[in-house]
């Protein structure tokens, strides 16, 4: 160790004694700076000229000295003040300060996440205080009420049998003389006593409503004084504390978690009343319905959490050996077990055969305000060759469908929104002009009515034998649209052989209320014999059929038609057979039933058309007057594109086609007979009052002339009355001038 020489400081006199401590300082001694030279050192001829440059960049920064060591001072700490504070180096510059508030940031920002992740938890402080008002709330309400039940029960009881009592000894006949003293007797004995159990009634719910008043200001008196007294001596800090420290209070009530054994709410707890789904509920409610035994446990994939629509969803793996049809067929168990209807649980399969999708909603799914289908936010043409708007699943998915070479069925009891349900496939098929549209209407109603003008072929009379004419042309224009295909060598309809030969467009064959139809006496069996043939034969010529009934029965809809028909639409139904029709033979047995559809779900169904189960899904709903503007949309789309029918031509058209001055008389004619003028007749009118109206359609048409066009006889010469002063004017029946428009031209109406 190098010893190094100190000065020291002699002490005065009269310094006093030795300081405490002394602090070493150690001033540096001047630096020795060597002197420049006076010419720069010469630099040989090899030397490149960056090497110069760098040597006088050095040579002109200031060397630094070397630290060496100086004298060394004392210095007495007890110089220093002792009153003034310390002061950290950081709070004399802003930039310490910036530094210092970073870090604080950071510190309480960790410290929240770190809160806000431990609230989920036993120990989180939400949670604490949850249990701690659960547990006032428990101590407020007490166990008087079981007392107070059974004094009802017993009430009751002892009140019915008074009754009794009273009415036999009413109707027991005096005559009998003991009988009926005895019947009395008991009487007033069993008034008595029901009277007792009364008062013992009204004596417990007065003793329990004091007792729970007074726990009652006890629990909620000191946390309300709080946050009251807060509020009016301090304002809104006050209050602030206030509920602050009912929180704190809250929180350490409910620090000690519940134990298994101490929980004794979860014994009769579910669900519907209100509480939260968790893996213990869950092994507890497939226990209590058969799916999995006493012992076993679910594998929860997929933690039960809730979804925007407020629904309890989970994936869940059943126990080994334990298929996922099983939990399927068991919805209503599950149902009664989570304390909810059978419509609000939802069982899928979720990949593979043990794993399970459980969804619950909160509310009967499907109860609200439909909302506007996706149709009228069109503004082009739909496209039928794509996917199909359905409507939602209870889940809020919107579901789509295909069918394209498919054919469909949609059933339900009246009422269970089935012509709503066919309006999102009508039109969207309207929508399209490229698709040829006939309909039969066998309810003769008014629901396929607005569609008519769209229709090349439609039958609204509910007639079966035109209906049976109209299958007899829908299957000629098969056997054409086959032998068109064989021509071009093609195999079936596709979107651009159908875009270039106009013939094979698609065509959409709907028939509602099938039952009236396949029932009929003398063409039921035809008719459905000729359906059959063409939902089996026409998907590949891009003939689509839909058939509709409100009676879904092996009587309406045949297994052998029934079969072909690969989507299919059970809305509700009154059994679970009447399901089975529309999805299928086993379909109920199997989870799947439209029985379980309540009467408030209206437009709701089981939708079987892709994957291996039906999915519960709501049409899309469109009110009249919105599927009256879809139609006008669609007719301008069809006049644009040249596919709109032509429809039936008056005789008035006809005749005004054919260029004649006689004929456009003769249409001129017919339309003041069919102008809906007061005090007019349906089948004869005054000579003046169609040549008044001739002249208004700037006709100068003479009475000799209208007379030598249509001769009449003399039998139809005779004078009519006509008018309020019934005037007697010789007129023309429209007879007459019908078969004087056959007799000339050949036209009929």
């Amino acid at each position: 160790m190098t010893e190094h020489l100190t000065e020291h400081t002699p002490a005065p006199a009269d310094s006093g004694p030795e300081p405490i401590a002394t602090v070493t300082f150690l001033h540096p001694a001047p630096a020795t700076v060597p002197p420049m030279p006076a010419e720069p050192p010469t630099v040989g001829p090899d030397d490149r000229t960056v090497v110069l440059e760098t040597a006088r960049i050095i040579l002109d920064k200031p060397t630094a000295p070397a630290p060496v060591v100086g004298r060394v001072e004392k210095v007495d700490l007890d110089d220093f003040d002792a009153d003034a504070p310390l002061i950290p180096a950081w709070m004399y510059s802003a930039e310490g300060w910036a530094a210092w508030a970073g870090v604080f940031y950071r510190a309480r920002r960790r410290d929240f996440r770190r809160w806000v992740r431990r609230q989920p938890t036993q120990r989180g402080h939400v949670r604490q205080f949850g249990r701690g008002a659960r547990r006032t709330h428990e101590w407020v309400v007490g166990f008087e009420g079981v007392r107070v039940q059974s004094a009802a029960h017993t009430a009751h009881v002892l009140t019915r049998e008074a009754k009794l009592a009273a009415r036999h000894a009413r109707f027991t006949p005096r005559i009998l003389g003991t009988k009926k003293e005895l019947a009395m007797k008991a009487s007033e004995k069993a008034t008595k006593t029901a009277e007792e159990a009364v008062l013992l009634h009204k004596k417990a719910k007065k003793d329990r409503n004091r007792a729970r008043n007074l726990r009652a200001g006890v629990a909620y008196g000191p946390p309300l004084t709080a946050i009251g007294t807060g509020y009016v001596m301090a304002g809104g800090l006050g209050l602030a504390a206030g509920l602050l420290s009912t929180f704190a209070g809250g929180a350490f009530v409910g620090r000690k978690p519940y134990d298994e054994e101490a929980d004794w709410t979860s014994d009769w707890r579910s669900l519907g009343d209100g509480d939260r789904m968790t893996a213990p509920m869950l092994d507890q409610t497939f226990r209590a319905a058969k799916v999995i035994g006493s012992e076993e446990t679910l594998g929860v994939v997929q933690m039960p959490m809730l979804d925007a629509r407020g629904a309890w969803t989970a994936v869940l793996d059943l126990p080994p050996g334990v298929p996922a049809k099983k939990a399927i067929r068991a919805t209503d168990e599950l149902a009664a077990a989570f304390g909810v209807e059978e419509a609000q649980v939802s069982v899928s399969k979720r990949g593979r055969a043990g794993r399970i999708e459980l969804y619950v909603s909160r509310d009967l799914p499907f109860t609200d305000k439909a909302k506007p289908g996706p149709l009228l936010a069109l503004e082009s043409p739909a496209d039928f060759w794509g996917r199909i708007s359905i409507g939602p699943d209870v889940r809020g998915i919107h579901q789509s469908i295909s069918v394209v070479e498919r054919s469909g069925l949609i059933g339900g009891e009246p009422g269970a929104g089935k012509s709503a349900s066919g309006n999102t496939i009508l039109l969207a098929a309207a929508l399209d002009p490229r698709v040829i549209l006939h309909l039969a209407d066998g309810k003769g109603g008014g629901d396929l009515e607005p569609f008519e003008p769209l229709c090349e072929a439609y039958e609204g009379d509910a007639d079966p034998e035109a209906f049976d004419k109209m299958l007899d042309d829908e299957l000629t224009d098969m056997k054409a649209r086959y032998a068109l295909l064989k021509k071009l060598g093609k195999r079936k309809v596709t979107e651009d052989l159908a875009a270039k030969y106009p013939e094979l467009r698609q065509k959409l064959l709907w028939v509602d209320e099938l039952m009236l139809y396949t029932t009929d006496d003398e063409y039921g069996k035809k008719i459905t014999r000729k359906l059959r043939n063409l939902v089996s034969r026409g998907r590949a010529a891009g003939i689509i059929t839909f058939c509709a009934t409100q009676k879904p029965g092996s009587d309406v809809v045949d297994t052998s038609l029934r079969d072909l028909l690969s989507i299919r639409w059970a809305l509700r139904c009154t059994t679970p057979e009447a399901s089975d029709t529309i999805l299928g033979k086993g379909a109920a047995a199997s989870g799947y039933s439209a029985k379980t559809i309540q009467s408030e779900m209206r437009g709701a169904g089981l939708l079987w058309a892709e994957g291996t189960n039906p999915t519960m899904v709501r049409a899309d709903y469109y009110t009249d007057d919105q599927v009256t503007a879809l139609i006008e949309r669609a007719t301008e789309w069809r006049r644009a594109a040249g596919t709109l029918p032509s429809g039936p031509v008056t005789l008035a058209e006809q005749l005004l086609k054919l260029g004649d001055e006689d004929a456009a008389i003769l249409a001129h004619l017919l339309d003041v007979f069919h102008h809906d003028i007061p005090d007019m007749t349906a089948d004869w009118l005054p000579g003046q009052v169609l040549l008044d109206h001739l002249k208004g359609q700037g006709l100068a048409v003479t009475a000799e002339r209208l007379g030598a066009l249509v001769v009449r006889i003399d039998e139809e010469k005779v004078k009519r009355p006509w008018g309020e002063k019934g005037s007697r004017l010789s007129g023309y029946p429209l007879a007459r001038v019908e078969a004087t428009i056959t007799a000339r031209f050949g036209l009929t109406a």
